[in-house]
């Protein structure tokens, strides 16, 4: 359902500096698709993980310059760069090809693709990979698996589904 001739127009009330900016990122993605998505997902990883440990801290009433695990935002920008970027790539062509905006209901299809085949495979694989990362063992993954996979899999049904209809229905593949 996603206008396939449909730009973002980088004149849209942006000033000099975000106009061109908007431009050169426009651009990178045309010459560098997956390397500017990897880019700009780890990027917005490290940055949501470094936010999410402020709030943290302001919540708990904790001076928020002490104590910030640097090692946090580094990797959740390993993971977005090697997986949250060059995978939602990959699986938004697949579904492109694998339902057509010609197919009947291709946004529903889409949509249904994706929370329920790829969202609980790609939470597992955060699961897994930040495990990895933080030096932890199978035990480890298991037991995280076991408590934290179905809370976290609802809330990312909650949460994303409808910026996902939004994302499927509204936005071009590129």
């Amino acid at each position: 359902m996603a206008p396939a001739a449909s730009k973002l127009r980088t004149e849209a009330g942006l000033g000099p500096l975000p106009r061109r900016a908007l431009s050169q990122y426009l651009r990178l993605l045309r010459l560098y698709p997956v390397l500017t998505k990897a880019a700009t997902s780890g990027i917005l990883s490290a940055l949501g993980n470094f936010l999410a440990q402020l709030i943290e801290k302001k919540q708990k009433k904790e001076n928020c310059s002490q104590k910030l695990d640097v090692s946090g935002p580094l990797r959740y920008a390993i993971y977005g760069f090697f997986f949250t970027g060059p995978l939602g790539h990959f699986f938004y062509l697949l579904m492109e090809r694998w339902i057509p905006s010609e197919v009947p209901l291709a946004g529903i299809k889409r949509l249904l693709l994706d929370r329920l085949l790829f969202a609980p495979a790609f939470l597992s694989l955060f699961f897994l990979v930040m495990n990895f990362l933080e030096g932890q063992d199978t035990a480890a993954f298991a037991a995280k698996m076991k408590s934290g996979f179905w809370p976290a899999l609802w809330m990312n049904w909650r949460v994303w589904t409808p910026v996902q209809f939004i994302n499927i229905n509204y936005i071009p593949v590129q």
